[in-house]
């Protein structure tokens, strides 16, 4: 029997200790800030000189952050539904039928990622511009959905792989349909993969900045990000604002993993058994 000694739990305890310290303290240091009555003379102390909600207010009430807020929100939401439900016919594609350069497309969706973002903001304006989707949420959720789709077709091919072919194959004995196999047997095993992609999608439409500000030209559509930017000025900053702002930001995030993190933990152990 293997035994821990004291030192080594004294050990672990404190690794723990650290590496949660060090995970935590952007926020706490994020989060006192934003409460801080002084935030531009605090320096490098670890404590508030005091306490106010007076940053809130600004950013809630005088800045209007809210509508930002919205605005991320009705874009990452459309980019995790519309991201998911192509991606998943998509992995069905190339996991269960054969044709000819599926090996080929698999490969070009995996290339897709190692395309620098940056690369790709000219042409996307010239596009959108082209077919009149500038300063249009549709639009920048379409670009958002480029983005998440090469990721998410490649983690679901995985999973869509990993359901037993005889599953399928007693369904259709049965006398089902192919739609009537697809809703009661392949999507709820598949169901935690989407979850995990969904996170993928929603964090990556979320804190996206570049896009959303080349095309969004109307402030009352600014996302998070953008809206952000708003706290700064060509030679200082308000940090209480910039705080504050980005402790609303962070919290949309927090809740989508709290509300997803059971299934999210069943889709990265489900998605490592077969590729």
């Amino acid at each position: 029997m293997n035994r821990r000694t004291p030192a080594i739990t004294a050990a672990r305890a404190i690794g723990v200790v650290v590496l949660l310290a060090l995970t935590l303290f952007p926020f706490y240091w994020m989060l006192s800030t934003a409460v801080d009555t002084s935030p531009l003379s605090r320096g490098a102390s670890l404590l508030p000189s005091g306490l106010t909600l007076e940053h809130f207010e600004h950013v809630l009430v005088d800045a209007g952050f809210l509508r930002y807020v919205r605005v991320s929100l009705v874009v990452a939401l459309g980019t995790v539904v519309l991201s998911g439900a192509v991606a998943l016919l998509a992995a069905v594609a190339v996991a269960r039928f054969r044709f000819r350069l599926r090996t080929q497309v698999l490969v070009m969706v995996l290339m897709v990622q190692m395309v620098p973002l940056e690369a790709l903001v000219i042409p996307l304006f010239l596009q959108a511009r082209t077919l009149g989707m500038l300063n249009s949420l549709l639009g920048l959720t379409i670009v958002y959905l480029g983005f998440s789709l090469a990721f998410a077709i490649w983690n679901l091919r995985g999973f869509v792989a990993a359901v037993p072919r005889e599953l399928e194959e007693a369904a259709y004995v049965d006398g089902a349909s192919w739609w009537r196999m697809f809703r009661s047997i392949l999507l709820p095993l598949v169901a935690p993969g989407l979850v995990a992609t969904s996170v993928f999608s929603f964090i990556t439409a979320w804190n996206e900045f570049i896009f959303a500000l080349t095309f969004m030209q109307d402030s009352s559509k600014y996302t998070v990000g953008v809206g952000l930017r708003t706290f700064f000025t060509q030679n200082t900053a308000d940090w209480g604002s910039v705080m504050a702002a980005s402790t609303i930001i962070a919290l949309p995030v927090v809740l989508f993993f709290v509300l997803v993190q059971r299934n999210l933990a069943k889709g990265i152990t489900a998605g490592a058994v077969k590729g």
